[in-house]
């Protein structure tokens, strides 16, 4: 019926289909499995969708249930590949998963396998390292049959018989799935007595709605989605994907108050908690000293148990748990941090938000968010507030992650009010990394001379990971030789200078000199100069043929993507012979709403001395302003040059 005719079927669905092991009474598999197309018409890809399904059932305290089914035609051994296993996960103690079905078939309906050719329960792995906070388990089956030119079916319910929190439910469909989609559906089914929020996006065909029986039941039903072709710097928002969410009426204030209610008296500093505080400060002069020392110590000398909020719960553990464990999830780690910041006479408070700065303020939902930091406020601070989190042992004191910069957050207060906050955002030359290469070339070609980097901003983490412990003796002799070997081939080094990646308050920096590198080829009145790689050029004609490929562009561009919001500056100082000339290549200053590029040239006397200078920018850009990014990413490359002829 679903496949012949999507419309006059679901027109009459008012109550959502009971869909068990025996089957789903509201599709006709076998007209399902007739949608089967000719691969060759599909050349690039490994598999598409027959049918991609979704039958969800909300009740008014947060229980629930969610039934997904797929029918994949498997194209090629790629696809046999992608569709030969499958994983299903639940959380044990609030959850019940059944597989419906899984059965391997030929496009006419016969049946090669019917059920998992091998099956398996066990913890996932975040409960088998943290089994205090999750009892998340995965199923694991093995498909026997499946091959090129067979078809995939599945099915499975997830039941949610014990709500984390009371009223609150999310649900996110995306109908575009990046393949040809022959049948989509998704159907949620709610009480009548409330009126879910429902955000549509790109949605252009017509939503079907009915009541019967006290439910009310919405259903999304349409035909033959096709494929979506990737674009470089594709922008999202966009007027091509298709996604709807579905949410109860529940608002932020209700959310607010259910988490200041669930924590109240969870910020408690036991005698040994105290202790161990005073120690943490005793050599402190400042309240920013303390609390930078605190940070510092729940930051890095706790475990962090990566966990998302939710899957471990909501309640968090007393900090003198946290204490005795020495670990503890991103909501373990905020709590502790804020006793001690309360402790310490500072009004600190939990923030809730997405990790990946996702969370969307229009649709209240504990689901949009999946992390914890906390909230300290600080006179001298922007806004009178500093944000930080705590699962973060590199980011320092003040600072956040990238993903979460000017991401939504939900501030909440011990009485149950909340604040909607915006989290402060660097500029982008914060975000800055710089290289500095001086030095004296002689006669006979060898470059003696200094090479310095420093990274700052989202820019820093590389450099205070890879420097994020002790080195031996022998390890610093080895690392300042491939230091000097980056910069120089054949290069020999010395006098490292370092700094220590865990040190907050360091500034990410190295330098080392450089001895007696050979950078010069060629003889006779020519001398050629090979550019270090540590100065980069920004040519990216092969992006521009892609770009050029893809016209006419359909995605709006993200801007941030094209060089992100950062600025690079390299520079090379090098004194030559004397007498010696250089061949200067020509300068470049190119400047766009993608980002502004100089390069210069230049020989002051004996100084040859090279720039170049990248610096992104942010936001979006329609789709017919490609040709502007194709015109500036063609500017830039024209500063091709990768070495310099020199004229003794």
């Amino acid at each position: 019926m679903f496949a012949l005719s999507v419309l006059s079927v679901l027109a009459v669905v008012a109550q959502a289909p009971r869909i068990t092991p025996s089957g789903d009474p509201s599709v006709r598999s076998d007209s399902i499995y007739k949608l089967a197309v000719n691969p060759a018409d599909y050349p690039e890809d490994d598999y598409v969708y027959l049918l991609d399904d979704g039958v969800i059932r909300f009740e008014t305290d947060g229980r629930g249930s969610r039934t997904y089914r797929q029918v994949i035609q498997v194209f090629n051994q790629d696809g046999a590949e992608a569709w030969g296993e499958q994983s299903f996960s639940y959380s044990s103690g609030s959850e019940k998963l059944t597989v419906n079905w899984v059965r391997v078939l030929k496009p006419d309906g016969t049946v090669i396998s019917a059920k998992p050719a091998h099956e398996q329960e066990s913890l996932a792995p975040v409960a088998l390292e943290a089994p205090v906070y999750s009892d998340q388990k995965i199923r694991r089956i093995t498909l026997s049959g499946v091959a090129p030119g067979t078809l995939v079916d599945w099915s499975y319910t997830v039941e949610r018989v014990k709500p984390l929190v009371p009223g609150d439910y999310y649900s996110g469909w995306r109908v575009t799935t990046g393949l040809l989609t022959r049948r989509s559906r998704f159907l949620v089914d709610v009480p009548v007595s409330v009126t879910p929020r429902i955000h549509e996006q790109n949605v252009h065909f017509r939503r079907q709605e009915a009541q019967a029986h006290g439910r009310h039941v919405y259903t999304w039903a349409t035909k033959d989605v096709q494929k979506l072709e990737g674009e470089p710097f594709a922008a999202a928002p966009n007027s091509l994907t298709v996604h709807i969410d579905v949410a109860s009426p529940i608002t932020w204030a209700q959310l607010a108050r259910w988490y200041a209610n669930l924590s109240a008296g969870r910020y408690a500093v036991n005698s040994t908690l105290e202790s161990q505080l005073s120690e943490r400060v005793k050599n402190t002069r400042t309240l920013e000293d303390s609390l930078r020392a605190v940070h510092r110590w729940v930051s890095q000398d706790f475990r962090y148990v990566s966990l998302s909020l939710g899957i471990g719960g909501y309640l968090p553990r007393l900090p003198a748990q946290v204490l005795e464990t020495r670990y503890g999830d991103c909501k373990d780690k905020a709590t502790l941090f804020i006793a001690l910041a309360r402790r310490m006479g500072v009004k600190a408070n939990p923030v809730l938000l997405s990790s990946s700065g996702s969370a969307d303020s229009t649709l209240p939902s504990m689901e949009q968010f999946d992390h914890m930091i906390a909230a300290i406020d600080r006179p001298q601070a922007s806004g009178g507030r500093l944000y930080l989190d705590l699962t973060s042992e590199l980011t320092p004191y003040g600072e956040l992650p990238p993903a979460e910069e000017g991401s939504f957050a939900l501030v909440v207060h011990d009485d149950g009010s909340f604040e909607s906050v915006t989290l402060p955002e660097h500029p982008i030359t914060a975000n800055r990394a710089e290289t500095h290469i001086a030095g004296e070339l002689t006669a006979d070609g060898h470059f003696t001379g200094r090479y310095s980097e420093t990274k700052t901003g989202s820019l820093q983490y590389g450099l205070r990971s890879a420097y994020a412990r002790a080195f031996s003796k022998d390890e610093i002799s080895r690392l300042t030789q491939a230091l000097a070997n980056g910069v120089f081939a054949g290069a020999s080094g010395d006098s490292l200078s370092l700094f220590d990646g865990r040190d907050l308050q360091a500034k990410p920096a190295l330098a080392v000199t450089v001895r007696d590198a050979p950078v010069l080829s060629g003889s006779g009145g020519t001398r050629i100069f090979t550019l270090p790689e540590a100065l980069p050029n920004y040519a990216s004609l092969g992006l521009v043929s892609s770009l050029e490929r893809r016209k006419p562009r359909r995605y709006p561009i993200d801007i941030g993507a094209v060089i992100g919001p950062i600025e690079i500056v390299t520079e090379l100082r090098m004194t030559l012979p004397e007498g010696w000339k250089a061949e200067l290549p020509a300068g470049v200053s190119e400047k766009s709403r993608f980002g502004a590029y100089t390069a210069e040239y230049e020989q002051n006397g004996r100084e040859l001395r090279v720039t170049r200078q990248m610096l992104g920018a942010k936001g979006t850009a329609p789709p017919e302003s490609v040709d502007e990014l194709i015109t500036w990413l063609r500017a830039v490359s024209k500063d091709d040059a990768k070495f310099i002829v020199l004229h003794p």
